[in-house]
């Protein structure tokens, strides 16, 4: 069982967009997923709730702080059949409770927006992380993100420089997109919404799956089917 902590103390930076779309990816393969969300406010477990009857099964966990008449270890199980746990941290979170996170991790992911504020706050704790005995001996690996990128500023200096300096590469960009917000609202994720109306967004994000899961090419198959695709599309418009 591999986990995967999706994790930025700033609110607004997309951490449930790419879990949910982290635990779509997995869903839509048909590889057994829980899903477990730190998050008082439950957004991933609201998400969870909006998923189509006929959809493939995620298994939704809530590790959220425990309240009166609530067994936090009893909503926090994961099916031993769980091939890839997806954590959903939630905003602010620090010390013990990043602790907690972290001693379950096998990999981190953290999405960030490229901007002045959200650097500030973000690159204090990339280098908080980075100094975390699970991630500096690398038992743990970890990985940046941009998020709700602009399309007019697809590269932001600012932001390789931070990353420079702790000694990291970009691992993805996700473009700001309303395809992302779509999915989310109807309970899917964009692996499971019609291929040809994710197409952009899916090849963003497999950079993300092909860490995670450590399967290299990923990215480029999808790039050789659509190609394929479309080459099948243009033959049959030409008779």
């Amino acid at each position: 069982m591999k986990t995967t902590l999706v994790v930025n103390p700033k609110g607004g930076a997309g951490k449930t967009t790419v879990a949910i779309n982290l635990a779509s990816y997995f869903a839509a393969e048909q590889i057994p997923v829980a899903l477990m969300d730190y998050d008082p406010q439950g957004s991933s477990l609201h998400w969870l709730r909006l998923r189509p009857p006929e959809a493939m099964k995620i298994h939704a966990a809530n590790a959220a702080p425990e309240k009166y008449g609530r067994l936090r270890s009893f909503d926090m199980y994961v099916p031993p059949e769980t091939r890839h746990v997806i954590i959903d941290a939630p905003a602010g979170c620090g010390g013990v409770l990043l602790q907690e996170m972290l001693a379950r991790a096998t990999s981190v992911v953290v999405p960030l927006v490229p901007s002045t504020i959200d650097l500030h706050a973000t690159g204090n704790f990339l280098r908080e992380l980075t100094a975390m005995g699970p991630v500096k001996y690398g038992h743990v690996r970890m990985a940046v993100v941009a998020n709700k990128v602009r399309r007019s500023m697809p590269a932001y200096a600012p932001l390789q420089t931070l990353l420079d300096s702790l000694g990291r590469k970009l691992l993805a960009r996700l473009i700001d997109s309303d395809v992302f917000l779509r999915a989310a609202e109807s309970g899917t994720g964009i692996f499971e919404l019609n291929a040809g109306l994710s197409a952009a967004e899916r090849r963003q994000f497999l950079p993300i799956v092909e860490w995670v899961t450590d399967q290299p090419g990923l990215a480029e198959a999808a790039q050789q089917a659509v190609a394929v695709c479309d080459l099948a599309r243009s033959r049959s418009a030409f008779g």
